[in-house]
């Protein structure tokens, strides 16, 4: 496929996905901090419970560790999309929410081959979705109802740079720049019964600012005489102050559903402290035929502090997760089946969440494939999952999400030479 082909069909995929996808599934959890935080997986290792820290790539970005860059000795496109379904439970209450976005557009190509990789991509940070309702009597001589409701929408989008250099034969090291950005929007709203208009508070943060991280990647060929690797990562994120602005007004909603009475409250600019993060994992491999991978991740949420200080007061998280995956004969032409690679993993994960003052853990499982096609591929995955108890959180939810993705792999920049 030509290149002009291949950078048209990456335009189609998010003009499609973008119209069709505008957001993710809703989900009550996005309630808390900035939101629900996407992480940097993509779709091949969302087929491996979300490892990739430690594994070498070839045929896919690594995405995880930007040490591990210096693997891919070939320009690459990829773009990726989620759908996601979600079954939310109370203790008398059941609700489900769809919905789907783009989950990225990246794309790396070698400075300098196996010894310099750059990328650059656009992905989700984080995202805010849910909306409350209830109400209440309102004590007058009519015993009128007051129906109040809170919703939120947006979440946090970041454009990174990384490069990875390589040290030595088993070494090398990464760096990785991030410019966070985006808005969120918080609407609280109240109506007393028989009454038209609905009264509403808008609080809308909008954050700007970078971000950086530093990886680290150990990889050893030709264990016990064989074709057998042993390969180490480590990703430390570094703690950071993003500068944001929230405005704050009062407006009137009438029947028609035009805004009137505009009163602006407050406008603040202050710092989203992000704290650090460190991922350290373990892979073992056996050429392209297979790799086992483990890794672990720590954040500490506790001195997290927002411009908006409803945001405030999360906890400590963490994930640890397991993954293989498989390819029969990664060279066999007389049959498609044994070149597919076939993936899958489990994952534990507690996120910072504090819904009734206990911390939301995450069970999950993931399966997944690539489907090739010559140097390129077709990625998906699937993961299913429970996250939070209703016995500690008050909430429960279990959800599906379906990944979709394409890696479109060529030869650029290299002078070709004639006889």
């Amino acid at each position: 496929m030509s290149v002009f082909k291949k950078l048209l069909f990456l335009g189609i995929v998010v003009v499609t996905s973008a119209d069709v996808w505008g957001q993710a599934a809703s989900s009550p959890f996005t309630n808390f901090g900035i939101g629900d935080p996407y992480g940097n997986s993509l779709i091949h290792n969302q087929g491996v419970a979300g490892t990739g820290v430690a594994q070498p790539q070839f045929w896919y970005i690594n995405n995880q560790n930007p040490a591990l860059l210096v693997f891919n000795s070939l320009t690459s496109f990829e773009a990726g999309m989620v759908y996601e379904q979600r079954k939310i439970k109370s203790a008398e209450l059941s609700e489900k929410s769809t919905g789907g976005n783009m989950s990225y557009l990246v794309t790396a190509f070698p400075i300098k081959t196996n010894r310099w990789t750059t990328s650059v991509g656009l992905m989700p940070y984080t995202n805010v979705d849910f909306s409350f309702q209830y109400d209440t009597t309102f004590v007058d001589d009519d015993n009128r109802k007051a129906y109040y409701s809170e919703s939120a929408s947006g979440g946090l989008t970041q454009l990174y740079w990384s490069n990875g250099v390589r040290i030595n034969k088993e070494m090398s090291v990464g760096l990785r720049a991030s410019y966070i950005f985006g808005p969120i929007e918080n609407i609280y709203s109240d109506q007393l019964d028989r009454t038209p208009t609905v009264v509403t508070r808008e609080e809308k943060t909008s954050v700007s600012d970078f971000n950086f991280g530093v990886g680290y990647s150990f990889s050893r060929d030709s264990l016990w005489g064989k074709n057998y690797r042993f390969s180490a990562g480590v990703v430390y994120n570094l703690g950071t102050s993003l500068k944001a602005k929230m405005k704050d007004r009062f407006y009137a909603v009438n029947a028609a559903g035009d805004t009137s009475d505009i009163y602006p409250l407050s406008s603040t600019r202050g710092n989203i402290d992000i704290p650090s993060s460190i991922t350290v994992g373990l892979a073992l491999s056996r050429g392209l035929k297979w790799s086992i991978a483990t890794e672990f991740m720590y954040q500490d949420w506790s001195d997290f502090k927002s411009v908006n200080t409803d945001d405030e007061g999360l906890g400590k998280s963490w994930r640890v997760a397991l993954g293989g995956e498989i390819t029969p004969d990664p060279v066999a032409l007389g049959s498609y089946l044994k070149r597919i690679t076939y993936r899958g993993g489990l994952s534990l994960e507690q996120y910072p969440f504090l819904p009734n003052g206990k911390a939301v853990k995450d069970y999950g499982a993931s399966v997944g494939m690539s489907l090739p096609a010559g140097r390129s591929n077709v990625n998906i995955a699937f993961k299913m999952g429970r996250r939070g108890d209703r016995a500690q959180n008050i909430l429960e939810e279990s959800y599906v999400k379906i990944y979709f993705g394409i890696t479109f792999n060529d030869t650029w920049f290299i002078k070709r030479k004639f006889d």
